[in-house]
């Protein structure tokens, strides 16, 4: 097994022993008060790949102090000294880019290709990001002269006053940062990186099933020069420390990125105690394909679009409504596309488009959506070509795929559900995997009722040549994000979050930094 100790970011790979896990607080790392660990798999192989802390309440205390010890040092610091920092992160990390992108695939079961080009790749890019975006935008006072109109002193109100208003932008201190497992060390960054550009200090808690790339972060971070205390990670359980560090009453701050069910418990835990949060959950996310749209762009984008990173990102599409006179012709196009292109297996292995799910819990969750779906008379069909995914021992009757070598992962087959009510569950709720349902429509009216006839409101997409209509449609579109014709285009300027039970609050470029900082007004009369 390999010790902290040994966690540089020069392990040979592929590697076969196991990773202790530790705490790392104030800038050392720790075993977990309670001196228990539990396991942690790997999702290509099922075997076991690390042993995460079963860490606690104690844990978390230990973290929020080291935090709020060196809040007043970092908060001091001027925005080039600390942008200074984090660029040097982000540089470490693009210097390590080929190590952390294979431990990412390992860990998580995305494909290396993923790992590389997505995951890591984008973690330097948010350090980066948010260390220019603060040189730019400094967190300095901004004014603005007011003039108050004469009122009778009578009134007890001054006759007339030539007054400077101006506001005072500060952090806040130490922030609650709870990342989940779909892109771990990437939503990781996209929370660490605008927290202590802005001048907080963190304590984070990545998921139990995917913890390996936070802790080669740390080595980073201590490389990077980054003051002890500023970056804090406790591992272990949402039920022991994400609860203790949402309900700790020296963080002011919580943001979190996971499933809507968790996310109503922070919401429930957080508003007695008037924290600040930022919620990113769940998305059941449209596509709307009408007569007039592109089909030899669209099927390719759609089918990226709802099956990448075997589906477990909350802005898939999921629910794909076609309008009714190309409906047959775009299903049997979607799946040919699929059999042919979307080839599932081996996650180091560069054909893969996909590999395996995150955990077995979660593997065998969508199975389970999928037997119901069965159940209730739906059609659903795996769309594997045996004959040119040779790889693939056998098709299980749940979607599961035996893939030779692999034999004891998480592979779940790119799914595809038609002839199925609009209140089904599979229709309705979250799945999180490579799971789509497709419908049909008639009109513009009835596909966004249809678009809109769920809890989520988190993304959608919108194909079509008439760009009247797309503007039309996308702005009836109860999401908050719409992309007409393409998907997945980021803007990291641009506002992202979700609407109804997709979440609370909005982060990307200044809308981070607002939730990272907070505001005075002081009026000089």
């Amino acid at each position: 097994m390999a010790s902290p100790a040994d966690i540089s970011l020069k392990l040979p790979l592929p590697y076969t022993d196991s990773i202790e896990i530790r705490n790392f607080i104030g800038g050392k790392w720790y075993a977990p008060s309670s001196n228990s660990y539990f396991d942690n798999y790997s999702p290509s192989t099922g075997k076991v790949i690390s042993q995460i802390p079963d860490s606690n309440a104690a844990d978390v205390d230990l973290a929020v102090q080291a935090a709020t010890d060196a809040f007043p040092r970092w908060s001091a610091l001027s925005t080039q000294q600390r942008a200074a920092h984090i660029h040097k992160l982000a540089d470490l990390i693009e210097e390590n880019l080929e190590t952390m992108a294979q431990f990412e695939t390992m860990d998580q079961g995305k494909t290396l290709t993923m790992s590389r080009n997505v995951d890591i790749a984008r973690t330097a890019t948010n350090f980066r990001y948010y260390a220019n975006y603060v040189l730019g935008n400094p967190t300095e006072p901004s004014s603005v002269s007011t003039y108050i109109k004469p009122f009778n002193s009578a009134e007890g109100l001054p006759i007339s006053a030539q007054a400077l208003s101006y506001t005072n932008r500060s952090p806040v201190g130490v922030a609650g940062l709870i990342s989940p497992w779909n892109l771990p060390l990437y939503l990781l960054s996209w929370k660490i990186a605008p927290c202590i550009a802005a001048g907080n200090t963190c304590v984070c808690k990545p998921s139990e099933f995917t913890s390996i790339t936070a802790m080669m972060l740390t080595r980073l971070v201590k490389q990077a020069g980054i003051p002890d205390g500023v970056i804090n990670i406790v591992f272990g359980l949402g039920s022991s420390v994400g609860n203790s560090l949402v309900t700790h009453p020296k963080v002011p701050l919580i943001s979190f990125t996971g499933g809507t069910i968790t996310g109503k418990k922070i919401a429930a835990a957080a508003a007695p105690m008037f924290k600040h949060i930022s919620l990113e959950l769940g998305g059941k996310n449209p596509a709307l394909i009408f007569d007039d749209a592109n089909l030899d762009e669209c099927i390719p984008t759609t089918v990226r679009g709802s099956f990448q990173n075997q589906g477990e990102i909350c802005l898939c599409s999921s629910r794909i409504y076609v309008q009714r006179s190309i409906y047959d012709e775009f299903v049997a196009r979607f799946k040919d596309y699929i059999r042919n292109n979307v080839i599932v297996g081996d996650p180091t292995d560069q054909n893969s488009f996909y590999g395996a799910l995150v955990s077995k819990p979660h593997f065998e969750k969508v199975q389970s959506v999928v037997q119901k779906a069965q159940s209730e008379g739906a059609h659903v069909e795996f769309c594997v070509d045996l004959s040119v995914s040779t790889h693939i021992k056998s098709i299980g009757k749940n979607g599961s795929l035996q893939v030779s070598g692999l034999e004891d992962g998480y592979f779940m087959a790119p799914t595809v559900i038609t002839d199925v009510d609009q209140s089904s569950t599979v229709v309705q709720e979250e799945i999180f995997g490579p799971v789509v349902v497709i419908l049909p429509f008639d009109t513009e009216q009835e596909a966004i009722h249809l678009a809109n006839d769920v809890v989520y409101g988190l993304a959608a997409t919108v194909w079509s040549l008439d760009q009247a209509k797309l503007r039309r449609v996308s702005s009836q579109i109860v999401a908050g994000t719409v992309w007409c014709n393409c998907w997945m285009v980021r803007n990291l300027d641009m506002p992202f979050g979700g609407f109804k039970a997709s979440g609370v609050g909005t982060e990307g470029g200044g809308y981070s930094i607002d939730f990272f900082t907070k505001k005075q007004t002081v009026c000089l009369g």
